[in-house]
């Protein structure tokens, strides 16, 4: 019997899944369910499960950030994603904090219940777009993409500045750095990830979390 717990913010969603797996009450049984991440992890302490099903986009915190401290809290959790989204960026962001498997809302149940087996055995699970592009990377043969994993935490820092509306000037200021300085920041910042307009640096960095407002 794996022991499941479903994090999504939208009950309908949660009922869905609910009814695809108990389709089998010999194999899988829901032993809780939560809309937000911060649930997630205060009933993960309290009645741990084999596989923890969770959706990226959700409300006090969101679900990368949740299974990044899930798997700290507990290092043998097995997680898997089941999002609306199955872009590069998401499915990256997934892996960074630990998940084993990424399926999208829209898979075949077939498929999704694949996904839950194969996470419950220790195993990875990827649909097919996803496997596609993950292979492509590791092959090197990836599509050129704005990534700023390559930019150093100053550059971050500046970034960060940027995007919340300050000026040369003041970020010069808040750091006790030269003009000069700040300028060949935002120049590195901008060939790196091949932006060359503010509104664009201000997106990129809101997307990726570098940046709130």
């Amino acid at each position: 019997m794996i022991k499941i717990i479903l994090a999504d913010d939208h009950a309908l969603v949660r009922q869905g899944v609910r009814m695809m797996l108990e389709t089998d009450k010999k194999e899988f049984e829901v032993i809780g369910e939560v809309s937000n991440g911060q649930e997630l992890l205060e009933l993960a302490k309290k009645k741990p499960a084999d596989v923890y099903i969770v959706d990226i986009s959700m409300p006090v915190l969101n679900g990368v950030e949740a299974v990044s401290k899930l798997l700290r809290q507990d290092h043998n959790a097995k997680v898997l994603i089941l999002s609306m989204y199955d872009d590069r960026v998401s499915v990256e962001k997934a892996l960074k904090a630990g998940a084993k498997g990424f399926v999208v809302k829209v898979s075949r149940a077939e498929e999704f219940l694949e996904a839950v087996r194969e996470v419950a055995a220790g195993r990875f699970y990827f649909g097919g777009k996803i496997s596609k592009f993950l292979v492509q990377g590791f092959l090197g043969k990836r599509a050129p993409k704005k990534d700023g994993t390559h930019l150093t935490n100053k550059e971050k820092e500046v970034l960060q500045l940027i995007a919340e509306g300050y000026s040369s000037k003041q970020i010069a200021k808040h750091f006790t750095l030269s003009l000069n300085t700040i300028h060949v920041h935002r120049n590195n910042i901008m060939r790196k990830l091949g932006i060359h307009k503010q509104a664009e640096l201000v997106r990129y960095a809101l997307k990726e979390g570098i940046a709130q407002l």
